[in-house]
């Protein structure tokens, strides 16, 4: 038990290192100033995944130990990455993959890009005058992006359903799988589950709308990010889509936890209100 544990978490924080460093990997024209920095991220990245999957209990990752939460939200952010990766990429090396990703995502791009949409928001945040071929590159990454946050939230509450998502096999260890979750803090457990989701459905929802209008804000203030430069605009687009996608999904499954342990309550009371039922 304990050397599958340890396996699997050798296999994540490989995993998690191939995610950092595939940019870099792939892109031409990387800079030696980017490769060190990307290095160092990853190493602590894949250090910090392994100890949180290696140890009996983690202490930050949360639904450690209820597939496929985190698995899901990995897999939106891979593929983010490695769809915008091969589309910048085509721009210098191109080839049939890289033209074949650029010609969908450009599609995909077009179809989001309308009034008051978050993709529409994040093209208008660009300071002027920005390029032509830097607004499209934008605009497609931000589109591609969104898409995948959207399909991962959706395959998400399809698995919840379809599967009973997290108690499918009759355990769930709410302590262990949500460790940041202090049960001791006051208030009833379900109640503050409830509040919590809230929370991250409605900051969810909103942060791809809030975040290019706080950019706009305050790009009197601060230089905005070159979102010219290719590592920037993936790194920027992926975080700007997964951010707000994993808040909603920690809402949803915070919910149906909740839920589970307001069932829970239930049963015990009827069992108990049964066993002292006159005779």
């Amino acid at each position: 038990m304990i050397l599958n544990r340890i396996a699997g978490a050798a296999l994540r924080a490989l995993l998690v290192v191939t995610l950092i460093t595939f940019p870099s990997v792939m892109l031409p024209n990387t800079t030696s100033d980017t490769t060190l920095i990307v290095g160092l991220v990853a190493i602590i990245a894949a250090a910090f995944t392994f100890v949180e999957y290696s140890a009996s209990s983690p202490s930050l990752v949360e639904f450690r130990d209820a597939p496929p939460f985190n698995r899901i939200r990995f897999g939106a952010l891979f593929l983010t990455v490695f769809a915008l990766t091969l589309i910048l990429r085509g721009e210098t090396q191109p080839s049939t993959l890289t033209r074949l990703f650029e010609s969908f995502g450009g599609e995909i791009a077009l179809a989001l890009d309308f009034p008051y949409s978050p993709v529409r928001l994040v093209v208008l945040m660009l300071p002027d005058p920005t390029p032509e071929p830097v607004v499209e590159g934008v605009r497609t990454a931000a589109g591609l992006s969104y898409l995948v946050s959207i399909l991962s939230l959706g395959l998400f509450v399809l698995v919840m359903r379809l599967r009973g998502w997290p108690a499918r096999d009759g355990t769930f260890n709410v302590w262990v799988n949500l460790p940041t979750f202090d049960p001791t803090r006051g208030g009833d457990v379900v109640d503050r589950l409830r509040s919590d989701a809230q929370f991250n459905l409605i900051l969810g929802f909103l942060l791809p709308f809030l975040i290019p209008a706080l950019v706009k804000v305050t790009s009197a203030l601060v230089d905005p990010i070159d979102l010219s430069n290719p590592h920037a605009l993936i790194w920027t687009m992926t975080a700007w889509a997964f951010l707000p996608a994993s808040m909603l999904k920690r809402g949803i499954a915070l919910n149906r936890v909740a839920d589970l342990i307001s069932d829970q309550r239930k049963r015990e009371s009827a069992a108990a209100a049964g066993s002292f039922a006159p005779v």
